[in-house]
């Protein structure tokens, strides 16, 4: 395809005079309805491009493709789970009967969209073995958040103030201790062993030393190496013998969907990423949907607005309605028993939570039970097929994603980054890099059990041809991309120079 043309800005491509519409001669736009107010109105008129209408149509379409996502190849994203999402579930949420409603309209005018809020909600609630949902959160880290709103109000309801410290292992997501540190919570980091898993006996000290203090402890199970905490049952125990409650980040549910549920392992609070585990998917800025979910006794302390069912009588029609609850009350007058308020406008991303909704009826009980099993089989493999070319830190069984540590022949100087650059000229996009923090040439792969053998023998089959073209030709690797519309950039300069407008890039060439 000829981009030498399509591959400038709209701003480029603009003539003065231009247009790429006409309006009737007799047209008086001074006399129209819609005027704004002068008080409203640019001075000046605004610098827009002036195009004709195919040239932006190609403009723009030339752009779209180059975009990546699921739909375009292998999205093999660690952490983030970038899964397939099914177009009906698209339909679904675009359907005029649910795109066009207001949050503010009477709950009798709604009763569908109530009953999928609902039935979602109680859905989450089976598939994670706790007792309640709010679906309010509109991201995970807003859902991290608003879980540990929801501990810190357990605590204040029981006058137990000095709590105020949560456990947070250090091979966490980058998000736990900064939702902790926002909710006004102080972090303790917890030390891993060096088979990624959580070293007990130092939290076993800290509880020692901190027990008192400690509002949670905050988990990922598989950990962020893809790693399943074998002892997870022992340290649930022990940090609830010591007065506090358990947080389990939901980033990696995925490999456990279908298998066994945080709520059976101890966990007291956790969220979930419908954006990553339940379809829509994760990626391009949103929108996102973090909902919280309880084990019993804390349904109290969820955030409001909730949709429950009034009349759950089997003899007639169920009726939905929202629950504003009762707020907590302010000043002294703590102990009561009460909600947290609204976390965020009206009741969330409504739209991801009609395709999360979507998939779990698309599934059924039987085939829910497969996506687990799947993601775990797939990781493995590539685990295995990889480990003789890529730099194995740890042994044994993974769960849905696997990390190596950079090439294992260090030898040639080509890094983790170039490996990442050079998979895009293959048409593949790069895996999690640098992350986790444990090693420092990370490369964490998550194929998501939507993946065919097929697609991931030919991904394996590239990576076993950069390391060979590492050893072969490492210039190569070191200056790649090649086939991309943009080369390697430069960070560094980006960061901290940025250009953000074309008028400035405009204004700097002149200045040069």
């Amino acid at each position: 395809m000829n981009r030498t043309l399509y591959g400038n800005l709209i701003f480029e491509l603009s003539k003065k005079g231009r247009k790429g519409y006409s309006l009737p001669q007799d047209y008086d736009r001074t006399h129209s309805t819609d005027e704004l107010p002068a008080a409203l109105r640019r001075s000046t008129a605004a610098r827009l491009p002036e195009c004709d209408e195919l040239t932006v149509v190609r403009h723009y379409t030339n752009l779209s493709h180059n975009n990546f996502g699921v739909n375009d190849g292998f999205y093999p994203l660690g952490s983030c789970t970038m899964k397939y999402n099914p177009v009906i579930n698209e339909e679904i949420a675009a359907m005029k009967a649910f795109a066009g409603l207001h949050p503010l309209q009477p709950a009798e005018t709604c009763q569908g969209a109530l009953e999928v809020y609902y039935n979602l909600q109680q859905s989450l609630a089976e598939l994670a073995g706790l007792s309640e949902f709010t679906l309010n959160p509109c991201a995970g880290a807003h859902g991290e958040l608003t879980g540990l709103m929801v501990i810190r109000a357990y605590h204040e309801s029981r006058k137990d103030d000095a709590r105020t410290k949560v456990l947070i292992p250090d091979s966490a997501h980058g998000t736990n201790p900064a939702s902790a540190a926002v909710c006004g919570l102080e972090v303790v980091e917890v030390r891993s062993l060096a088979d990624g898993t959580v070293d007990v006996g130092h939290l076993r000290e800290l509880l020692a030393e901190i027990g008192p203090e400690v509002a949670a402890m905050m988990m990922t199970n598989p950990n962020t190496l893809g790693i399943f905490e074998p002892r997870v049952l022992e340290i649930t125990k022990m940090v609830h013998e010591a007065g506090g409650l358990m947080y389990y980040d939901g980033a990696n549910l995925n490999a456990l969907l279908g298998e066994c549920r945080p709520g059976d392992m101890g966990f007291d609070v956790m969220h979930i990423n419908l954006h990553k585990t339940f379809s829509t998917p994760h990626g391009g800025g949103g929108p996102g949907s973090g909902p919280v979910g309880v084990r019993k006794g804390l349904e109290q302390f969820l955030p409001t607005p909730r949709v429950v069912m009034d009349n759950p009588d089997e003899t007639s029609a169920p009726v939905f309605t929202i629950d504003f609850g009762k707020v907590s009350p302010s000043g002294d007058e703590r102990g009561a028993a009460t909600s947290l308020g609204s976390v965020g406008s009206f009741f969330g991303n409504f739209g991801v939570m009609l395709k999360a909704y979507a998939y779990i009826l698309t599934l059924g009980h039987e085939h829910v039970k497969e996506v687990g099993p799947l993601a775990t089989l797939n990781a493995n493999y590539i685990k295995e097929r990889l480990r003789d070319d890529y730099l194995l830190p740890i042994e044994g069984l993974c769960k849905h994603e696997c990390v190596f540590d950079g090439l294992a022949d260090k030898s040639t100087g080509v890094t983790t980054m170039d490996v990442a650059k050079r998979l895009l000229d293959y048409g593949y996009h790069a895996p999690t890099i640098y992350f986790p923090l444990l090693f420092h040439e990370s490369l964490m792969i998550e194929p998501t059990e939507n993946e065919s053998k097929e697609t991931i023998d030919a991904f394996i089959d590239v990576m076993h041809k950069i390391a060979e073209e590492a050893k072969s030709d490492p210039e190569l690797v070191k200056t790649a991309p090649h086939n991309t519309p943009i080369g390697r950039v430069d960070d560094v300069l980006a960061a901290k120079h940025p250009v953000t407008t074309f008028w400035a890039a405009e204004r700097d060439k002149a200045s040069e």
